[in-house]
């Protein structure tokens, strides 16, 4: 790089007291960015998260253990898979991401909305504990109304 080119980018550290520059480099990715007072635009990157969003099983570690009894650590990850779960109350389905274990508890215990109803908020999923306030809000108006 020559010493005469100049970077329209200036560190935020530095940039305390001078006038903002219209367009700034990302020097990671090499883009002009209209900057318009919000920064860099930035990717949004989302994790799935590997927990069951009804019983929160997550992963869980262990070790691998050879014939000649040497230990090394690994992860043993829950069995999850995508299941559309139907609330006879609410009327509506529901995809979720549960272990086939939850799965299986779904059916013993008689549906998504029993099972919900039973289950500590602790365990739940921020989308499970919103389907389960849903019906808990129609299981009392049912309740009023007769």
């Amino acid at each position: 790089m020559t010493q005469g080119a100049a970077f329209a980018y200036i560190a935020r550290s530095r940039a305390a007291g001078l006038p903002e520059p219209r367009v700034r480099i990302h020097i990671l990715a090499g883009l002009a960015l209209l900057n318009r007072g919000r920064g860099f635009a930035q990717a949004k990157v989302t994790t799935m998260s590997r927990r069951c969003e009804l019983t929160g099983i997550g992963p869980m570690v262990g070790h691998n253990v050879s014939h000649s009894n040497i230990k090394t650590k690994r992860r043993f990850l829950p069995a999850l898979s995508p299941a559309t779960l139907q609330s006879e109350s609410l009327g509506q389905s529901f995809k979720l991401r549960i272990s086939n274990a939850a799965l299986r508890t779904l059916d013993f215990k008689g549906g998504l909305d029993t099972f919900l109803l039973g289950a500590k908020d602790e365990q739940l999923s921020p989308r499970a504990l919103k389907i389960k306030a849903q019906v808990k809000a129609k299981a009392k108006a049912a309740a009023q109304a007769a």
